[in-house]
């Protein structure tokens, strides 16, 4: 009587059977993906490499100092030398060319989506709920049909990282867009402004504060992503992190969470004022 009836619904074995037969048929498919994330992952990587280490520091520290101030600046620099000194610097280039490539492949998939989303209702109560189960769905459970259909190694920590960080991208697209003000698009209508002069010249100037409050919280996901795709063979901080766990050594383990907190708040600094630039004002709902 207070026993839940045995009624077995083989969901999971379905799932199964499912993934077995898209392993099987859609191997081109998965394939193509993998050489075309592959690519430009290999080119980013090979190029942080190659830069002197003292290059990329002036580098990132000039972008601070640029977009937010001299005491990011100062911050990034020392960041970015402590990183060096604690012997994770090449670790510190992999997970940040992984981040590049995700993040780039978000915002090209996020923000499209998040127009689409704020032009049409329909559209949006259709990527709602999957928005919802996206957000909603453990972090490691994105990493089992990753594995299964790209293998092991950093193509399939993209592709599950792009999965995990790109709702808050399209989410704040659609929040944007469809909060700027109707006389802003009303006087745009008004002088003979086409729909796609509506968008590019007055709907995204103006939703511009939230859409890169939706990129700043996609490049954060994607960090703590990374992180996490240490299981399945991404190699960077993470797999430091890993190891750290492995091996039961706290100093180690510790050192590399460290990095990645101080590689987390230089983005975080950097992004945020980004979206501040050019006088744009920040949206009053953030």
């Amino acid at each position: 009587m207070f026993d839940f009836p045995e009624i077995v619904v083989p969901f999971g074995d379905w799932i199964n059977t499912v993934v077995a037969w898209m392993t099987i048929n859609w191997a081109p498919f998965f394939d193509f993906i993998t050489a075309v994330a592959r690519e430009p992952l290999v080119k980013i990587e090979r190029f942080l490499w190659w830069l002197p280490w003292w290059t990329m520091i002036v580098i990132c520290a000039g972008v601070a100092w640029r977009l937010a101030g001299r005491r990011v600046a100062l911050f990034t620099a020392f960041g970015m030398v402590f990183i060096g000194a604690m012997g994770l610097w090449d670790d510190t280039m992999t997970t940040l060319s992984i981040i590049v490539t995700t993040v780039a492949v978000s915002i090209i998939i996020g923000i499209p989506l998040g127009i689409l989303a704020a032009k049409s209702d329909r559209f949006e109560a259709v990527l709602r709920p999957l928005l919802d189960a996206m957000q909603s769905m453990p972090s490691f459970v994105y990493l089992i049909p990753a594995v299964f259909f790209f293998g092991l190694g950093k193509v399939p920590a993209v592709v599950a990282t792009v999965i995990y960080a790109v709702p808050p991208c399209i989410r704040l697209t659609n929040l944007g867009i469809r909060q700027v003000a109707a006389e802003a698009v009303e006087a745009g209508k008004a002088f003979g402004s086409t729909p796609m002069q509506l968008l590019f010249k007055i709907e995204l100037p103006l939703a511009r504060p939230t859409i890169m409050a939706g990129v700043n919280q996609t490049i954060m996901m994607a960090l703590a992503m990374v992180v996490i795709a240490s299981w399945i063979g991404a190699s960077g901080i993470g797999l430091e992190v890993l190891r750290g766990i492995q091996r039961r050594n706290v100093g180690h383990g510790f050192i590399a969470g460290f990095a990645i907190v101080i590689t987390a708040m230089i983005i975080d600094r950097v992004s945020q004022s980004l979206g501040r630039m050019r006088g744009v004002s920040q949206h009053p709902t953030q």
